[in-house]
């Protein structure tokens, strides 16, 4: 589904990153673990995290314990405020990747669906310009599917069609 909550999108590009390397489906086990350790994907807190945060996050069994992950959710808190700060929402900088509208894909198999697009390379690209980490192309291709910037269900899926009637919200 289209989304334009900058805190949704936040927690999508966090939850995102914890998977590389991972199933979607352990990150979505562990997503409410996720939501309790990270302050509901609050970006002002995360990026005030400290060493001690940090050293109780890799004791967290409910999350992924991995430094380079949780040290990059507070990078990436900071690099998002960055950027709420210079347009006023993080919502207006990610949906200019497709030009403010959902793209309308028509695959009639999942082997077709790509695992990054040149919209994808460019997000990765100026994401980790503004000092993003763990925002290589295929995560932003799955970040992408994930808050709706393109609508990757076959054809023969019901949300296919749904989605492609909707008409993208611009609301914050």
């Amino acid at each position: 589904m289209p989304c334009h909550r900058d805190r949704t999108l936040f927690e999508f590009l966090i939850l995102e990153g914890a998977q590389a390397g991972l199933s979607w489906d352990t990150i979505l086990q562990k997503r409410e673990n996720y939501r309790a350790a990270f302050d509901a994907f609050n970006a002002e807190k995360i990026a005030r995290y400290d060493r001690r945060k940090v050293q109780s996050l890799l004791a967290n069994p409910g999350i992924v314990r991995n430094r380079l992950k949780i040290v990059s959710a507070i990078q990436n808190a900071k690099a998002f405020l960055s950027i709420q700060e210079e347009l006023g929402s993080f919502d207006r900088y990610i949906w200019q990747f497709v030009d403010g509208e959902p793209r309308q894909n028509s695959w009639h198999s999942m082997r077709q669906v790509p695992a990054s697009t040149p919209e994808s390379d460019r997000m990765s690209k100026d994401l980790r310009k503004r000092g993003f980490n763990f925002v290589g192309s295929t995560i932003c291709y799955a970040f992408m599917q994930a808050v709706g910037l393109v609508n990757d269900h076959v054809v023969q899926c019901f949300r296919h069609s749904q989605l492609a009637r909707k008409k993208p919200r611009t609301e914050n």
